[in-house]
């Protein structure tokens, strides 16, 4: 008689990582999730593997994450705009963690070249802007009325008074 696996096991053979998922996207589906290619994402991966090994060249702890993980976490961070506590939970980290993560991946691609976004002044020369409508519609306040029975009311005798 064969004994049964224990859960632990199984979930380990079970287990992808978010790489793994992601690489058996369509191109449209893993662009619409990620948020850019599978080309461009391999690319960040080979930058992030080179700045991982050269700051790692003697010796120094390693990361928890792998450098896929970190991109996704900073790619996820960039896209949907969640809060990083929301990442520290789901990638089981600290926020402190996230943050550093997040700056190291931002910091690594953009030294690299390859990959950037263009500068304040190319935001200001881009003539394809032709109209910019504002709302600056008033909206009323809800306040409660200064004789209001619904507000806090407050004893006389016991509001100190300034001394003379």
């Amino acid at each position: 008689m064969t004994k049964p696996a224990s859960s632990a096991t199984i979930s380990k053979v079970i287990e992808m990582t978010r790489y793994e998922k992601a690489q058996k996207l369509a191109e449209k589906k893993f662009k619409q999730i990620i948020g850019v290619t599978k080309a461009s994402f391999d690319e960040m991966v080979v930058i992030l593997n080179e700045a991982y090994a050269q700051k790692h060249k003697r010796r120094g702890r390693h990361s928890k994450l792998s450098n896929e993980d970190k991109l996704f976490l900073t790619l996820k961070y960039l896209r949907q705009y969640i809060t990083q506590l929301e990442l520290s939970y789901e990638f089981e980290v600290g926020e402190a963690t996230v943050h550093d993560t997040i700056v190291w991946v931002e910091d690594t691609l953009v030294k690299s070249g390859r990959f950037s976004l263009p500068g304040k002044k190319a935001l200001l020369e881009d003539n394809e802007i032709e109209v910019i409508l504002v709302d600056v519609t008033e909206s009323p306040i809800e306040r409660p009325k200064k004789n209001s029975v619904s507000g806090t009311l407050e004893k006389r005798n016991n509001t100190q008074s300034k001394p003379s």
